[in-house]
């Protein structure tokens, strides 16, 4: 169970980093005005980076009632 979950937040962080590259790349090109791409890809990497840290507390919390 603890290895499924640590590849669950292997892959959310890299989700979260990939989705932050592309934000940058995209304010970076200057090309969304009105910011709704830039908006959409910050709620994306915010909802990510939350899965992350609920992923290690659970990985933490399960690691506890283990011993």
């Amino acid at each position: 169970m603890n290895t499924f979950i640590i590849v669950l937040i292997v892959l959310a962080a890299i989700t979260t980093a990939v989705v932050l590259v592309r934000g940058i790349i995209n304010m970076a090109q200057g090309k969304d005005i009105g910011g709704k791409q830039s908006n959409k890809l910050m709620s994306y990497r915010v909802a990510f980076q939350l899965l992350t840290i609920l992923l290690v507390l659970a990985l933490f919390l399960l690691a506890r009632g283990g011993d």
